[in-house]
């Protein structure tokens, strides 16, 4: 298994490095979030190991961008942070395990072991994201409209989705531009919009003057 570490503590950090290389296990460890989106882009891991607490920003910002990359890989947070919120905030981020520091190793190799092979097996199937006859496929980043593939761009798709997925409540302009539009090419996110519903009709995004966008309704299915 190649596991990307990303912890800034030396103590935990040369701990976790000794156990996992005694497992047989090849890691990368990084102690920095600026190092991480392009360590991804270079090679391919099994498994990430998230401190939420970094020195150069906040772990939960860090896992939101990766997702909106389109990282697949499963994340397993490490974390003292114990709070209901902060848990449901890193799954909402794209989590798939969540272990509250102090911890036991087997505990943590054990629940490793569960999301790489959860991964692998495809999870729980796909899932589809819906607003009348548009859909998005979400692990394979396909949307479509009435049955006929859609072409968007990265920024794009990271609009739609964010949308989809919180269709119920108003995302505002400063969440949408903090989620999308790092990968954009310099254009305004009124500019991407606009874009965007020229590609998918208008009958799906509202604007909510002086706050942001919503979509008018979703559906889960998987």
């Amino acid at each position: 298994m190649k596991i990307l570490l990303i912890e800034d503590d030396l103590v935990i950090g040369r701990a976790l490095l000794t156990v996992f290389k005694d497992e047989g296990h090849q890691v990368v460890w990084l102690r920095a979030a600026s190092e991480v989106l392009q360590r991804l882009q270079a090679e391919d891991f099994d498994a990430v190991l998230l401190d939420l607490g970094l020195p150069d920003g906040d772990g939960n910002d860090l896992l939101l961008r990766m997702r909106n990359a389109g990282s697949k890989v499963p994340v397993l947070i490490i974390t003292a942070r114990d709070g209901l919120q902060d848990r449901l905030k890193g799954f909402n981020n794209g989590a798939d395990d969540y272990l509250i520091k102090p911890f036991d190793i087997p505990e943590l190799l054990v629940r490793l072991r569960a999301i790489v092979r959860r991964s692998s097996s495809g999870g729980d199937g796909e899932i589809l994201w819906a607003s009348g006859d548009l859909a998005l496929e979400e692990r394979r980043m396909r949307v479509t409209l009435a049955g006929t593939p859609v072409t968007l761009s990265k920024t794009e798709y990271s609009l739609l989705l964010a949308l989809m997925k919180q269709s119920d409540r108003v995302l505002t302009r400063a969440e949408l531009e903090r989620r999308a539009l790092p990968f954009s090419d310099g254009a305004t996110l009124d500019v991407h919009i606009s874009n965007l519903r020229k590609k998918i009709g208008d009958g799906h995004i509202c604007t909510v003057r002086g706050v942001g966008y919503m979509m008018k309704q979703r559906e889960k299915i998987g």
